[in-house]
């Protein structure tokens, strides 16, 4: 049952001011994502943010090709910091588990890999740039007061 809930969808953005990108085209592709999206435009600390305005170009060891990695988030403080920020379940940021479904465990192991590829190039970039990486589990969200269920 989904309780009238829509996981993505169209994020109208109430402060453009504090939006650095294209306004008009903001997609929240989890509930995750438009928590954050809130809590940027509310936030005093948050000068600018963006979504998916970030562009990485990366290779995918799991699937030997070249990708674009789009960036979930992209934010601006008041003290200078800038930081790339994915927002990912807490579960894909480890290792899977082997388990009894052998087509689970090769898919949550592609879907890992990939991730590890997408996070150190994003990491790099970040770093060329004088900016942070950092990935953001529903734990994060959490301790952070972004989520508060």
């Amino acid at each position: 049952m989904s309780y009238g809930k829509t996981y993505s969808g169209k994020y109208k953005i109430k402060k453009p001011a504090k939006y650095d990108g294209d306004a008009t085209s903001v997609t929240y592709r989890s509930m995750w994502e438009r928590a954050c999206f809130t809590w940027c435009e509310r936030t005093a600390d948050v000068v600018k943010w963006s979504s998916e305005e970030i562009i990485i170009p990366y290779y995918d060891q799991a699937n030997r090709k070249q990708r674009r990695y789009f960036m979930d988030l992209r934010i601006t403080f008041k003290n200078g910091e800038t930081v790339l920020v994915e927002i990912k379940p807490d579960k894909q940021t480890k290792p899977p588990r082997k388990g009894k479904n052998k087509q689970r465990y090769l898919e949550e192991s592609v879907t890992f890999v990939t991730n590890q590829c997408k996070w150190q190039a994003a990491d790099e970039y970040a770093k060329k740039r004088g900016w942070k990486f950092v990935v953001w589990t529903e734990k994060t969200l959490k301790k952070m007061g972004i989520l508060k269920f």
